[in-house]
């Protein structure tokens, strides 16, 4: 228990804040890299000018700016927005996580003109954690800090020093010193801090984060030359084109620019209600299924995430997008987007832009639409299992697996009355050669969302019938042989049976096309989990239980090799009378109707395959010597 007695009165004490472990804290857990500190200080320059520009809303466009200066031995960033006083120097640059930009913050005593319209433009600013500032100390062990406010003319200059010991001073100056509202934030950078404060590379992350930005930004290298521009062009989306024409080719150019690849298409984005424009570039070749693509992001104009899954639901995969939005909230890393009702609903009205697009291409552009699919028909199927008028849409035209080959549904349904579908893709391949054959439509079912999208084709085709393909649907499909033939290969039935009764396999002779087909080995996945759960619960009971365990599985699901006597070495198998030679030919028939269904052997079920074939070789060079 503390000792309250030394100190009665309970006094409150303030935490104290160890500024280099918050720094490093900010480093290896909130911040990805450190080039995030030039972002932040652009960042505050782009709130500084919007409260500028609340401060004098008569001031025309780009008469504020910022400018960046980068020569090797300082970084510098310089703008022309609202400036600081010498209170607020105390109140927001010596506190850390106190931020301007947040309403509540504003102090109570300092009714200053100007602060009740940026406490009411809450929304405009960019940051408003209150803890941008400390990113500099990535990259410095210093920062100087010279402004004036544009609130109070006759303000004076104020300069502030913050220190990575957390230490900081605080001085006013002349006017003279800083002879126009704004402020300028200046680095001298540590040794180990040159990958990101060089000028080439302050240059090029000027331009990566601030490409988008709506005020003029230029940069100077120290060299002497003219300042070069970061933005020197608005958005594609936010220009003026000749034609639609042109404006469609200048966001696909645009798209490839930024994103890398030549897009299939692309689709313009527009969210009025929550400032949101943009474009959606379809990918031009498939995506593994499952992966998904991070998202170019902006938040009034300034780069948030080139990795953003979270503005599109999982099945739009086939798209990258840029955009740039004014009401999202970024995460106080600012380098990902707060999980909200507004992300939600941006979420939500991106989903129905990508639906329109389908549509729209479904209806007016065929061969765009053929080679969409052909890239992306899973994640279109993904959709259209729980979006009825996309079914409705694209059902037809979606490619599948079927006996006919790949081929759309609708055309498949045209050539078969009934549709047949199996349930997984081994079954499938069981089946096909023998089902094609025997003129029986099946479709490959196996294939995520494929089974449940066949069978609602007739909401698309009434005319339609779908069914399940399961054994019985295919031996009825099989032509029996004649009764002499039956029993003149009764004997090698029998002995057939035997020896595949360690796989429960039934035996069964049948004249079916192609007769280049010895067998076919007819078995389901759901009939060997049966079987394989009937036997263990048989192996772990005894007495009474056992026994009627035990009749359970004997009415378990079997397999079921059926022998085709279209096939020359059928025929000469079933005529086989020494009874290890046609035990040896029977389990040598199973292993190659079982390699042929393509489904994984099971161990045993491999060395049969060993064994059989080694005794018929022995079997052969015993009969030639």
């Amino acid at each position: 228990m503390p000792d309250t007695a030394a100190n009665p009165a309970g006094a409150d004490r303030t935490f104290q804040v160890d500024l280099r472990g918050l720094v490093d804290l900010l480093s290896h857990h909130l911040y990805s890299s450190p080039r995030v500190y030039l972002r932040e200080l652009m960042q505050n320059a782009v709130d500084a000018l919007t409260a500028r520009h609340g401060l004098e809303p008569a001031a025309p466009t780009g008469a504020f700016g910022i400018r960046l200066y980068a020569d090797g031995s300082v970084v510098r960033v310089e703008d022309d927005g609202i400036g600081l006083t010498e209170a607020d120097v105390h109140t927001f640059l010596a506190t850390i996580g106190r931020s301007s930009k947040r309403a509540v913050e504003v102090p109570p005593a300092e009714p200053v003109r100007g602060w009740g319209n940026i406490a009411e433009q809450r929304g405009d600013f960019i940051g408003r954690f209150g803890i941008g500032l400390l990113s500099c100390f990535l990259v410095a062990d210093e920062i100087h800090v010279l402004s004036r406010s544009a609130r109070t003319p006759d303000a004076p200059a104020v300069e502030w020093r913050g220190r990575g010991d957390g230490s900081y001073t605080v001085r006013t100056l002349p006017a003279s010193a800083r002879p126009r509202p704004g402020t300028t934030v200046t680095l001298t950078p540590r040794a180990d801090a040159g990958e990101w404060t060089r000028p080439a590379q302050v240059h090029d992350l000027a331009r990566h984060f601030g490409s988008l930005l709506r005020h003029p930004v230029t940069f100077d290298d120290g060299t002497g030359g003219p300042g070069a521009s970061v933005n020197p062009e608005p958005a594609p989306w936010a220009r003026t084109h000749p034609t639609p024409g042109a404006r469609s080719r200048a966001l696909a150019a645009y798209g490839e620019e930024v994103l890398g690849f030549t897009p299939l298409d692309t689709i313009e984005l527009d969210l009025p209600a929550v400032g949101l424009r943009g474009i959606a570039c379809v990918l031009p070749e498939a995506v593994p299924a499952g992966r998904r693509h991070g998202h170019r992001v902006h938040v009034k104009g300034m780069l948030l995430s080139e990795q953003a899954e979270e503005i599109l639901p999982e099945w739009a995969f086939f798209v990258r997008c840029v955009v740039d939005a004014e009401s999202l909230r970024p995460t106080a890393s600012r380098e990902s987007l707060y999980e909200d009702e507004t992300l939600a609903a941006v979420r939500d009205a991106l989903a129905e832009r990508l639906r329109a697009w389908i549509a729209r291409t479904a209806a007016s552009d065929p061969d765009l639409l053929a080679r969409f699919l052909q890239a992306h028909h899973l994640a279109v199927k993904s959709l259209a299992v729980h979006d009825d008028e996309i079914l409705r849409m694209l059902l037809p035209w979606l490619p599948f697996e079927t006996t006919d080959g790949h081929t759309t549904l609708d055309e498949f349904a045209r050539t078969h009355r009934t549709v047949l579908v199996t349930s997984s893709v081994e079954e499938f391949r069981q089946v096909a050669a023998i089902a094609s054959a025997a003129g029986l439509g099946v479709v490959n079912g196996g294939y995520t969302y494929d089974r449940e999208l066949v069978h609602r084709l007739p909401e698309i085709r009434p005319e339609a019938a779908v069914a399940d393909l399961d054994p019985a649907t295919l031996t009825a499909h099989l032509d029996p042989v004649d009764r002499e033939t039956e029993l003149a290969a009764a004997a090698y039935l029998a002995l057939a049976r035997d020896a595949l009764a360690v796989f429960d396999c039934d035996v069964a002779l049948r004249t079916f096309q192609p007769a280049s087909a010895p067998a076919l080995l007819v078995d389901s996945r759901e009939a060997r989990h049966e079987r394989t759960r009937s036997q263990l619960a048989r192996e772990q009971q005894g007495g009474l239980w056992g026994d009627i365990l035990g009749a359970l599985y004997q009415e378990a699901p079997r397999a079921q090799l059926i022998l085709n006597q279209l096939n020359p070495l059928v025929r000469t198998a079933v005529a086989i009378d020494e009874p290890e030679l046609a035990r040896t030919s029977a389990e040598a028939l199973y292993g190659q109707a079982a390699m042929l269904s393509r489904r994984p052997l099971k161990p045993a079920e491999s060395s049969l395959i060993n064994r059989s074939f080694l005794d018929l070789l022995a079997h052969a060079l015993r009969k030639d010597s």
